[in-house]
């Protein structure tokens, strides 16, 4: 009896086994992305029953999209031809350059993420697929074998929000929270609609982080990823509502009340960490609306920060958003400029919608004989672009 109720389990676990196969076994094996070693890249989908399947992603050369926040550069399209047994494939003409890139299929006008690739980010509300061509600055955005820091999600109590909010934190290799090393601290913000998720996805942050400490190009720091939407808990599907659709339309947006808030998450690291708890020992750096936030972070807070980093900033602020907090703005940045901060850090790029605004705040500060320090870039509002600018302005800091 015995014996034979080991041999109904065994067959029961090889039936379970192969139905959970039973998806690689019924469609084609397909591998997509693969990149050649002519350092072309081929891209591949299985659907047998399409009609018509292209591949949308920022390898391909740009295209013009209008946007209700005004013209961007989008992705290019590239249409894939139909093969054998279903499966339909392209492969690029050129080779293209050492980058961290995303794309997306689009099969008979349904948008689809490679189902055949595990790696997917998400930007907002939108799920791509990714892979890297390695080599030149692109390698820092890879896991190398080099000693790695730790990422962990932690939930600090906002007063001004009026409950919990949740942030990334990233301590370096070696981090020991009992020990006597102290470390400074770098507050990274993300753009409109992001989250404390997205630099570490989109960004590459850990990696950057770990691979330019590793090679002794920056000090070992504290990074500190916030939610700069002061209406969230946390990320979607990560808070007490549950799942709700990511959208850049929140309320209290860039209208003064993170920025109000941002003292009591210096305070809470503070209180948490082994940090440097002085103006010596923080930066702070942001992308879009947090660069936004990061400049108005920064004047209203001339004693918090040493460094700050504004990639592809919003600067302006309409009469709809005026407060206190935004009020009286040449006289701040005067200030804040009299603390003589170690760097002011600005990026862009030369297509980006921002562009105007920010060589107008850098002629402002020219006429005023403001020091700062400018990377212009080619391309536009772009995480290309974005991870550029951190891998160049966390070199610089706490010299």
């Amino acid at each position: 009896m015995f014996k034979k109720t080991i041999i109904i389990f065994a067959a029961l676990a090889a039936t379970t086994v192969l139905n959970a196969q039973q998806a690689l076994w019924d469609g084609a094996q397909v591998e997509s992305p693969v990149l050649n070693e002519d350092g072309t890249v081929t891209f591949r989908y299985f659907a047998p029953k399409a009609v018509k399947v292209t591949v949308s992603g920022d390898f391909l050369p740009t295209q013009k999209i209008q946007t209700p926040f005004g013209e961007f550069d989008g992705p290019g399209v590239a249409e894939l031809k139909e093969g054998e047994k279903g499966v339909w494939e392209y492969t690029t003409d050129f080779r293209p350059a050492p980058e961290m890139y995303t794309y997306t299929f689009n099969v008979d006008g349904l948008n689809v993420i490679d189902n055949n690739n595990m790696w997917v980010n998400r930007d907002v509300s939108s799920l791509t697929s990714a892979f890297i061509v390695p080599g030149g600055r692109a390698d820092l955005y890879t896991i190398q074998d080099v000693p790695h820091g730790t990422v962990s999600k932690v939930w600090y109590d906002s007063a001004v929000a009026g409950f919990d909010r949740r942030l990334s934190v990233y301590t370096p290799a070696g981090y020991d929270p009992c020990g006597k090393t102290r470390y400074p601290v770098l507050y990274v913000l993300h753009g409109i609609g992001g989250d404390e998720d997205a630099w570490l996805e989109q960004g590459r942050a850990a990696q950057i982080l770990d691979n330019l400490i590793a090679q002794g190009k920056a000090k070992p720091m504290i990074a500190v990823f916030t939610n700069g939407n002061i209406s969230q808990e946390a990320a979607p599907g990560q808070n007490s509502t549950g799942y709700t659709r990511p959208t850049m339309q929140l309320p209290k947006t860039m209208e003064g009340s993170f920025e109000t808030s941002f003292p009591e998450i210096v305070k809470f690291i503070d209180s948490h960490y082994k940090t440097i708890a002085k103006k010596q020992g923080r930066a702070i750096c942001g992308l879009s609306m947090g660069g936004f936030h990061t400049l108005y972070i920064s004047i209203n807070n001339p004693d918090m920060f040493n460094y700050s980093g504004m990639f592809s900033a919003a600067i302006g602020v309409s009469e709809q958003q005026m407060t206190p907090l935004y009020d009286n703005f040449d006289g701040k940045l005067a200030t804040y400029f009299s603390k003589k901060p170690a760097l002011l850090w600005i990026g862009c790029g030369k297509t980006d919608f921002l562009y105007k605004a920010n060589t107008d705040f850098m002629e402002k500060m020219d006429a005023n004989g403001q020091p700062y320090e400018y990377m212009e870039t080619d391309g536009g509002h772009i995480w290309r672009n974005w991870r550029i600018y951190l891998s160049e302005f966390v070199p610089l800091l706490f010299k």
